[in-house]
């Protein structure tokens, strides 16, 4: 009958996620906020996919030879025997939902940006969950350089606008089904010699996926990933043409670069253009965003018109660690303190008009002295005390907590002081 009573195991949230709280999610806030501007300035418009996916669309989009479909994703039989996956990236739904409602019966380059999670069975670090979050954007229906040129311009624009500084903007061109099969030869050939000494995953790799190796981030590999033949002495004539008119686009815009010659991503379906942006601030780990060209990806995917397309994607959890500390929590407006129940219901009536303006009201019936302490903790910029006398007379006491300064005002001065305080 006291079973309810005994202590039970606390339930935590599950390994590799976590709960955004307070006041970390106004930072968040802040950031999508951003990027939603400068997105529409771009004229990409939101999509939003599901977090479920039917596993093969993974499967032949991503890579089966890929780390993310070999030993990340979270897939599960459903009840009616269909294999399904929690989406690890979102590239792939979203050529999946170009092909399916036939966008490319619409006018002009798709632009389409979307944010939301993903799911990879990683193993947690700094900056890094089972559960994280992507800003990512794709442009469908052009081969241009033009175009890998302005996404990137767009990812720089991002970066500033959210407050980042200090990062570095890698890129390079990983070739096109003509020149890329030979170049992939010749490094599987190179690779034979030298596999023996790097890690289990590089020594599989150099026989199913030789590209994956380039991708390597153990240390002791590098060296000998150095010594490797770099992709960029082996594009063919047109591949080398593309990457250099998106250097020169870039050049103009006056956006700063390093070519990275074995960048390759871990993605299968990149092709010519690749891209990477790090910052210091993440350790080890420091990539912020990655993306690249994919002119393949839809034909792969079923689709019987040649869809081209370029994007990216942004880690929005490391993304919000490298700026949090240079943002501040959003300050509380306004603080009503009413004194008695005639004020607490006059007080209800101002803080709803207030909200309605767009000026955010926290209103807690206490003695005048709690209030007054509640109202610092939680950081108003400005505190109204309502009680029987300011009833009365129609004047309310109004203090600047910044300041100081307590003034009488009329219910029309106050909005028009925090209309003052908010420019």
């Amino acid at each position: 009958m006291l079973a309810w009573f005994l202590p039970t195991t606390l339930i935590k949230a599950v390994k590799g996620t976590r709960d955004l709280l307070p006041p970390s999610t106004d930072v968040w806030n802040r950031v999508e906020a951003v990027a939603r501007s400068i997105l529409r300035a771009y004229n990409y418009h939101e999509i939003r996919t599901p977090i479920l996916e039917e596993t093969q669309l993974f499967a032949r989009g991503v890579g089966e030879e890929t780390d993310i479909v070999t030993k990340e994703m979270y897939t599960f039989t459903d009840r009616d025997e269909t294999s399904l996956t929690l989406r690890p990236e979102n590239t792939a739904s979203v050529i999946r939902a170009y092909i399916e409602h036939r966008l490319d019966q619409r006018p002009g380059v798709q632009k389409l940006y979307y944010m939301g999670p993903m799911f990879r069975r990683e193993r947690p670090q700094k900056g890094r969950y089972r559960q994280f979050f992507q800003i990512g954007a794709e442009a469908i229906g052009s081969e241009s350089p033009t175009v890998d040129a302005e996404v990137i311009e767009l990812v720089v624009e991002i970066l500033k606008g959210v407050g980042l500084g200090g990062f570095q903007l890698l890129i390079n061109s990983v070739g096109d089904p003509r020149c890329r099969p030979q170049y992939v030869e010749h490094l599987r050939q190179e690779l034979k010699s030298v596999a023996a000494e790097m890690c289990g995953d590089c020594q599989r790799r150099a026989d199913t996926n030789p590209l994956r190796v380039l991708d390597c981030k153990v240390e002791a590999d590098q060296p000998i990933i150095e010594r490797l033949p770099s992709i960029v002495d082996h594009l063919c004539e047109d591949c080398r043409a593309h990457f250099d008119a998106v250097k020169r686009y870039l050049t103009d815009a006056g956006i700063d670069y390093e070519v990275r010659a074995r960048m390759v991503r871990g993605l299968d379906y990149y092709m010519r253009t690749t891209f990477e942006v790090v910052h210091g601030s993440l350790g080890a780990q420091n990539s912020v965003l990655g993306g690249g060209r994919y002119d393949g990806l839809a034909e792969s995917l079923g689709s019987k018109v040649h869809s081209p397309g370029i994007g990216f994607s942004i880690g929005e959890d490391r993304l919000v660690m490298s700026v949090e500390g240079d943002q501040k929590a959003a300050a509380l407006d306004l603080f009503i303190a009413p004194l008695g129940e005639p004020a607490v219901r006059h007080a209800a009536v101002m803080a709803r008009e207030f909200r309605r303006a767009g000026v955010s009201v926290e209103l807690v019936e206490a003695k005048l002295k709690r209030a007054m302490e509640l109202a610092n903790k939680l950081g108003a910029r400005f505190v109204l005390i309502v009680g029987e006398n300011e009833l009365a007379a129609g004047r309310y006491s109004f203090k600047n907590m910044s300041t100081g300064k307590q003034e009488s005002v009329t219910r029309d001065e106050i909005a028009a002081k925090l209309a003052a305080a908010s420019n």
